[in-house]
């Protein structure tokens, strides 16, 4: 049984968003957890870990945060849960007690992805994961269809734009690609943003737009 905790802000929502929309093509439901930013302050909680494992989670999928949080980390493993982290925020001088850190930013990593943001760094998450299901015959076995992720590069071009990330490298591709997933305005909740925003439809969607209406 796997749950998420996911940041409030855009890289952090839009990880969740991504996750979400992984799991269900796994045919799954992933139950997500976010903080309110006022009562509960930025990163996770000891609370929240216990509601996850009330809930019936065993493994916590935490995104865009969770690196330097060693005391709640520790609480979390001490009941029970195991943690994977994807985040992009610099180590301290340590590691936290997490079963997995995937983070660019960890000093021992030569992967050359430090410009992801969060979002980015789900995304290439969910791709390793689907690669793997692929070869064991996931998909195939379920009669599922593949998950379709390139369809949800607009959740990493919103995500990678607003946390004001270098758009170098891979980055450049993942916004290139998701600006245009972006302006099809299939994702409800995007489009649904994009009118509350007052962009003209028939306007297309630009990364002003994302960093000052969408965001």
């Amino acid at each position: 049984h796997i749950a998420a905790f996911c940041d409030f802000d855009v890289d952090g929502s839009t990880s969740a968003a991504l996750l979400r929309k992984f799991f269900r093509a796994l045919g799954l439901e992933l139950p997500i957890y976010i903080p309110d930013r006022a009562r509960e302050g930025y990163g996770p909680n000891a609370p929240a870990m216990k509601i996850l494992k009330d809930q019936g989670a065993e493994i916590i999928l935490m995104a865009d945060c969770g690196t330097t949080a060693f005391e709640v980390i520790e609480y979390a493993r001490d009941i029970g849960l195991e943690v994977c982290i994807f985040d992009h925020h610099e180590q301290g001088e340590r590691l936290p007690a997490a079963n997995w850190v995937i983070n660019p930013k960890r000093r021992d990593d030569d992967s050359d992805l430090s410009m992801l943001a969060a979002v980015g760094v789900t995304f290439m998450a969910c791709v390793a994961v689907n690669l793997r299901l692929r070869e064991l015959g996931y998909f195939a076995q379920r009669g599922l269809p593949a998950a379709p992720l390139k369809d949800w590069l607009d959740l990493v071009a919103l995500g990678t734009v607003c946390d004001m990330v270098p758009l170098t490298g891979p980055n450049r591709v993942l916004v290139r690609t998701g600006m245009q997933a972006l302006n099809a305005r299939k994702n409800i909740g995007i489009a649904a943003l994009a009118r509350v925003a007052k962009i003209n439809p028939d306007e297309p969607i630009t990364s002003t737009h994302i960093g000052f209406g969408l965001g």
